[in-house]
């Protein structure tokens, strides 16, 4: 392996849209929610073991979820865990890395990628993530990885690329979509141009600390002036997070950028993001029903997802496309349809219950 070559796991998120099992005390990273028997944080750390030397798979988190960490990939060490004072979306918690790497490492390439993503083919996503590395290494590009659509999901960002590249299956990147509604989604998967935004990056440091730079100079400054091996660095660091503003690495860089590429991609990928997204992925009845729970009984009921503790006895009957969800809290049940409303829903109940059920 390139000693070279690091992971960046970005691990600080609280999981919203999969309340009410996901909350800020234990977030759906640290969940088995596939009842694999290991949490998706451990699977993602012993997935980029076979890409990179152990040690230089580093974590971004929240400082409250180190024991968590720690609990979860017990041959971590105290080094490879980057405590964020509070969340400030996906590029400060990337500056922060970078620039921890750039003084650790001027010729570090690295990949940033999610703790709590699904993947299947974990041969094949080792082979792809060491070719983005390669490519990265290489080259002044930004390289992201695009997932095949397999049909018009309005869930997720869109990557347009140019067809015709010297590049072989590395394509270049045209445009970026947010969330697309139903109809465009549609237009995008006919036009066989686009693919889903997996929101995972490589890059080397070099390059992206240029880019923090030109295009978010304001965090560029808080960041590049810190010394990562000072005493104090836990206050450094809250200090440019008290300062820096909240916004992404696609919205501030990745969208802006005329140097951008993709690498089309199929291994099985879900970023497990909704109540919906599980279904998806889940075994399911003859009547398509995802019965998430060791006691369920299903009448004249289909398309729904139930998710309940193991000793309760849920029963449906004569409902259709559900997501019933019990935790030992709360009860969620809506249409499985509504689900991108659930963050309005947690935040109506944040100011009704006064964050009782965050």
């Amino acid at each position: 392996m390139n000693k070279n070559h690091y992971i960046i796991i970005m691990a600080g998120g609280i999981g919203t849209r999969f309340w009410p099992i996901s909350r800020k005390h234990f977030p759906k990273q640290f969940m088995d929610i596939l009842g694999t028997g290991k949490s998706l944080i451990t699977q993602t750390y012993e997935r980029f073991t076979q890409v990179v030397p152990e040690e230089n798979i580093y974590i971004v988190a929240n400082g409250e979820y180190t024991t968590l960490i720690k609990e979860h990939i017990p041959s971590i060490t105290e080094e490879q865990i980057l405590k964020e004072p509070l969340g400030k979306n996906t590029a400060p918690c990337i500056a922060y890395a970078s620039y921890y790497l750039q003084q650790k490492n001027p010729d570090a390439v690295c990949m940033v990628a999610p703790s709590d993503h699904l993947i299947t083919n974990e041969a094949l996503f080792a082979k792809t993530a060491q070719q983005a590395l390669e490519f990265a290494a290489d080259s002044d590009a930004l390289v992201t990885l695009g997932i095949q659509p397999s049909r018009p999901d309005t869930g997720y960002g869109y990557i347009q690329f140019i067809e015709d590249s010297n590049l072989g299956e590395i394509k270049e990147v045209k445009t970026f979509t947010e969330k697309p509604n139903a109809e465009i989604a549609q237009t995008f998967i006919d036009s066989k141009e686009f693919l889903w935004n997996a929101g995972i990056f490589a890059w080397s440091i070099k390059s992206i600390c240029t880019r923090f730079e030109q295009k978010l100079n304001e965090i560029h400054t808080l960041f590049s002036e810190i010394n990562y091996q000072s005493n104090n660095i836990e206050d450094l660091i809250e200090r440019a997070y008290g300062q820096c503003p909240s916004i992404s690495i696609d919205y501030g860089i990745m969208e802006k950028d005329e140097n951008v590429f993709v690498i089309p991609s199929d291994f099985g990928w879900s970023d497990l993001g909704t109540w919906k997204s599980l279904w998806d992925v889940t075994e399911k009845d003859e009547h398509q029903n995802s019965m998430i729970s060791k006691q369920t009984m299903s009448y004249d009921s289909q398309d729904n997802l139930v998710y309940s503790s193991p000793d309760k006895l849920v029963v449906i009957n004569g409902v259709d496309n559900l997501v019933i969800v019990d935790s030992e809290e709360v009860l969620l049940v809506m249409n499985k349809d509504k689900e991108q409303e659930i963050k309005g829903i947690v935040n109506d109940v944040k100011s009704s219950y006064k964050g009782k059920y965050n």
